[in-house]
């Protein structure tokens, strides 16, 4: 073949790429499209504590072997920020079935509130022994060594063992942030949160 025979293939190759481009653009841009109404907020109902509050209080005063209401009262307290309540309302649920790390966590932050801290060290370790892998516990006893006892080299330990059973899981991340600050910093509180 001869060079204008291949230069014109090739132009018109080209041309024929940019006009099918041009026509299929053109003709998208034609085509009614569907709009799709953005979806409204949907809002989050506000919870009426003193309400669920006054219900859970008449079920444990007719049922006070009721653990799940005891439990739900306990949540209640702790989400209107009645810590004192909620510690009280935890240990009746504690006293029925006490072998529970997830009740024992939530008294245990109850008892960090009220600035309490052995019990709430008491509480997590003891959550912790109950499941080995209880995240929630190891992340809160390591707060407390943190950011109320300022016992840094006790916070690595526990937060080093939050990282082993939980590597890239919720919190992971800004556990893994706090350790390098304090193995960087071993001897300078942070400020409190």
């Amino acid at each position: 073949m001869k060079k204008e025979t291949l230069l014109f293939v090739a132009i018109a190759l080209v041309v024929g790429v940019l006009l099918g481009i041009i026509f299929s653009n053109a003709k998208r841009d034609k085509q009614p499209t569907a709009t799709v109404p953005a979806a409204a907020p949907v809002p989050v109902p506000a919870v009426n504590y003193p309400q669920q509050i006054t219900m859970l209080e008449g079920i444990v005063a007719k049922e006070p072997e009721n653990r799940n209401a005891w439990i739900q009262l306990g949540h209640n307290y702790f989400d209107s920020d009645q810590p004192m309540r909620a510690v009280e309302a935890y240990d009746k649920a504690l006293k029925i079935e006490g072998n529970d790390a997830n009740i024992l966590t939530d008294q245990g932050v109850m008892y960090r509130r009220l600035g309490w801290f052995d019990k709430a060290i008491k509480n997590f370790e003891q959550a912790y022994r109950l499941n080995p892998k209880h995240q929630q516990s190891l992340y809160n006893l390591g707060v407390v060594y943190r950011y109320d006892l300022q016992d840094f080299p006790k916070a690595v330990e526990i937060w080093e063992k939050f990282l082993v059973i939980n590597s890239g899981g919720p919190g992971a991340a800004q556990v893994q942030s706090e350790l390098e600050f304090l193995k960087n910093h071993p001897q300078t509180p942070q400020p409190r949160q």
